[in-house]
């Protein structure tokens, strides 16, 4: 693998809004603390990410101490939302799992995200990650459990990948939209000095003292067209992922995984893959 590290660790306090950066992250068996344990439902209880509100893109979210999150997006004013506390909880789609989670006791907190995407929205809060949602049974083993994310604990993206990937944008069609950020692909942990896509060979891996089980690669989705600054929308690197990167029917960008322990991860930590 070579000299590889943790070059930046980044969190999403809510799901779809903007990401967060940290220097250091504890990683629970769920996912690294806050991250993406408060999501927006429709009326229906469904979801509502950045594949049908790319604005999401615009808003962002700061944690606070307890779990409680300080919401801001242009023109906007600031709210504050702390963690719900009363019993209550209402039953959540996100894509084919149903969860109980617990809405912001502060209507001003649904009526701040409605106003934010013109739409009827909730705030819900997940409780509970150690028991409300198991990771996809095809890839998990007995007993592990996921935050809102789209399926698993954490997601891992390398720096030599994405060069790799924005070489090939450069000689395609839409070379005039890269380069491209890492925010286009929203990781939590993403790794330097390592070749292009190592990841697809690792199986597990330690950052610092933080070992992890990869899962499966990381099918990518409309999200990763949009502009993390504007909320604009391309075509890239969904048409060159398509081109080079389709695996069992699936455009892949990073590694899923799963924490097989506990512990502080740390911007600069060495990354070696275990086996």
């Amino acid at each position: 693998m070579g000299y590889a590290r943790l070059q930046s660790i980044h969190v999403h306090p809510v799901k779809a809004f903007r990401s967060l950066s940290l220097q250091e992250a504890v990683v629970e068996p769920w996912g690294p603390a806050g991250d993406r344990r408060w999501m927006l439902i429709d009326d229906g209880g469904k979801v509502v990410t950045q594949r049908t509100q790319p604005r999401l893109a615009l808003a962002a979210a700061e944690l606070l101490p307890g779990g409680g999150v300080r919401l801001s997006a242009p023109g906007m004013a600031p709210l504050t939302v702390p963690v719900p506390r009363a019993p209550g909880s209402v039953t959540v789609r996100i894509f084919r799992d149903k969860v109980e989670a617990l809405p912001a006791e502060d209507e001003a907190a649904h009526a701040w995200c409605s106003a934010l995407l013109g739409a009827d929205v909730r705030l819900v809060h997940l409780d509970d990650p150690a028991t409300r949602r198991p990771v996809d049974p095809e890839y998990a083993r007995p007993g592990e459990t996921v935050s809102f994310a789209d399926g698993f604990p954490l997601l891992l993206t390398t720096t030599a990948s994405l060069d790799a990937l924005n070489s090939l944008i450069a000689r395609g069609e839409h070379a005039g939209e890269g380069p491209l950020p890492m925010n286009r692909f929203r990781p939590n942990l993403v790794v330097s000095g390592t070749e292009p896509w190592a990841e697809d060979t690792w199986s597990r891996v330690a950052v610092g003292e933080v070992v992890l089980r990869v899962a499966k690669p990381c099918g990518r989705c409309v999200v990763t067209t949009t502009d993390q600054e504007t909320a604009g929308r391309g075509s890239e690197p969904l048409h060159s992922l398509g081109r080079h990167r389709r695996v069992d029917g699936r455009l892949v960008f990073g590694q899923n995984l799963v924490p097989l322990g506990g512990g502080t991860v740390r911007v600069g930590d060495p990354v070696r893959m275990v086996e």
